[in-house]
């Protein structure tokens, strides 16, 4: 192991710790480029959860987890180049990229390498008939767009009829995602729905939010990131658009989107489908294990931010899948097959949750051979900058099932034909 993980090195990866390990779990991060802010955040929370297993409790299952970080700048080229030079080891891949992972897809299902995308990446891998290999677990794109909508429903007294939408999108695969949903559902409430794409990285959106002023939609959605959803925040307060009629994606979701804006960004909205903070008995162990032998991914600055938040918690789902996959298997020692079975046996519950240390942080997890995605089901946080800090305003919801269910039916079987694939009979 020592001498892959020194080839690895040599592959242009980052090697944080000593090859201990047995199992490989790659961070695929981008601390560097126009989004490295946002992806430092989430790399940090990927590491920590992984360092606190190994410290507290020696791995999972008795094994270690080495967690190699390689650089994509979230640049699709480097993301396949860093996939290509870990996965005879990794296990499981995270990329936090629509555009890597869609690279990906097919390449997974070749060497038999799991790949979660939490909130992110093609939607229709939710179907596991279709996409044997992909996970995305809790929600995704489409959820949030529904769960987005039903917000909206409720503080119009139910209904959108005659009512102004506007999207603002990263004009990228992930901003485009939620289009057809949210056309589907403008169809089915009756409102009419404005499509206003930002060219990466974002800076600069005076043309669409002086087609917002023009045009006075009601709400504005936002699929947004890095330094485009900190502009789009502000450009919405340099024309008095009202803050709580404002609601982007958990993407669009994290502190560093508004602090920067200061009191004007209060009310902001967004989705979550994560708990924020400190505030949790995990953190406990996570000083005494983590923070205060100085073990914490960049010294612990971002512990307890949204997206550090977000990146523990999509290392938690693997670590539970692994260990699923250890008691399935009968071998502490697994290997990509053995984790795609555990990880469609998973079951976290909202007693899990609370003895991993984290009660009500997220929604129960189930998946099955052909369910992927769980529930979909997300929260709305607002933004009080006076407190600087996120309030969870709104329960678990459940998105419209009858919208998304029929999309990702025909999506996944559109693309099964594309590939030639066989879906699989999970019965």
């Amino acid at each position: 192991m020592k001498t892959k993980l020194a080839a690895l090195a040599a592959a242009g990866m980052m090697v944080a710790a000593p090859a201990l390990a047995d199992l490989v779990v790659p961070n695929l991060s981008y601390r560097t480029g126009a989004y490295g802010a946002n992806g430092t955040q989430y790399a940090d929370g990927f590491n920590d959860y992984f360092t606190l297993l190994n410290e507290r409790d020696g791995g999972i299952g008795g094994e270690r987890i080495q967690v190699p970080e390689c650089e994509t700048a979230y640049n699709t080229e480097k993301g396949v180049e860093c996939y290509e030079a870990t996965k005879a080891e990794g296990l499981v891949y995270n990329p936090l990229s629509t555009g890597i992972t869609y690279q990906l897809i097919p390449k997974v299902g070749v060497d038999k390498k799991v790949l979660y995308t939490p909130g992110y990446g093609r939607t229709s891998a939710k179907n596991g008939k279709v996409f044997e290999w992909v996970f995305n677990a809790p929600a995704n794109y489409w959820d949030g767009a529904s769960v987005a909508v039903k917000h909206l429903l409720d503080v119009n007294g139910g209904s959108l009829e005659g009512k102004k939408i506007a999207l603002v999108y990263h004009n990228s695969a992930y901003g485009k995602e939620p289009i057809r949903t949210l056309q589907d559902l403008a169809e089915k409430h009756g409102f009419t729905l404005i499509e206003l794409p930002v060219d990466a990285p974002g800076q600069e959106q005076k043309s669409q939010w002086l087609q917002i002023r023009r045009d006075k939609p009601d709400h504005v959605i936002m699929y947004g990131w890095g330094v485009m959803n900190q502009a789009a925040i502000q450009e919405a307060a340099n024309i008095n658009f009202p803050m709580e009629n404002f609601i982007g994606i958990w993407w669009s979701g994290s502190d560093i989107d508004v602090l920067p804006i200061g009191a004007k960004a209060d009310g902001y909205k967004s989705l979550a489908f994560h708990g924020v903070g400190t505030d949790y008995p995990l953190y406990e162990d996570m000083q005494k294990y983590v923070i205060e032998p100085g073990k914490a991914s960049q010294g612990g600055q971002h512990v307890g931010s949204v997206l550090y938040s977000r990146g523990m918690y999509a290392s938690l789902v693997i670590a539970e899948a692994i260990a699923k996959a250890q008691e399935l298997a009968g071998t502490s020692k697994i290997n990509g097959e053995q984790l795609r079975e555990g990880f469609e046996a998973l079951e976290i519950t909202p007693e899990r949750l609370a003895e991993l240390g984290l009660p009500d942080f997220g929604p129960e997890i189930e998946m099955t051979c052909a369910n992927h995605g769980g529930s979909g089901m997300a929260r709305v946080q607002q933004w009080d900058a006076n407190a600087k800090k996120w309030n969870l305003i709104t329960e678990f919801t459940e998105p419209d099932q009858d919208i998304l269910n029929p999309l990702i039916a025909e999506d996944s079987e559109a693309y099964a034909k594309e590939a030639g694939i066989t879906p699989r009979d999970c019965n």
